[in-house]
């Protein structure tokens, strides 16, 4: 074997090593990245849950009048009620969209990884 012939082979191996280096940092920044995407979806889901909780009491508080012999229109009482089923259904679409998201992107790493 001439030196030519086993400089060939020892880059070979160290771009071997380097490749298998590589393939680990990327492993750990994609575990860093998923640790990251976790905590920012569980602090949004306190944000929503509390902007929800927030939406509903001032609903509720809005619907107490000062004089309590006027009896509010039934119209104003619809459009409220409207108003709180759309905020809660809208909280629940994204909830559902972030985990229909999870699940998208899982399967997208996992054919990455083959």
């Amino acid at each position: 074997m001439n030196s030519l012939e086993s400089r060939k082979q020892l880059l070979i191996a160290e771009s071997e090593l380097n490749r298998d280096q590589l393939v680990g940092e990327m492993e750990a920044l994609a575990s860093g990245v998923r640790s990251l995407t976790d905590r920012a979806k569980s602090f949004g889901a306190i944000a929503s849950s509390a902007a929800l909780l927030a939406a509903g009491c001032a609903a509720l508080k809005r619907g107490k009048t000062v004089d309590s012999t006027v009896k509010p229109s039934w119209w104003r009482t619809i459009r409220k009620g409207a108003g709180l089923i759309s905020t809660v259904w809208l909280a629940f679409r994204s909830r559902r969209r972030e985990r229909q998201g999870d699940s998208a992107g899982e399967s997208q790493v996992n054919h990455i990884r083959r």
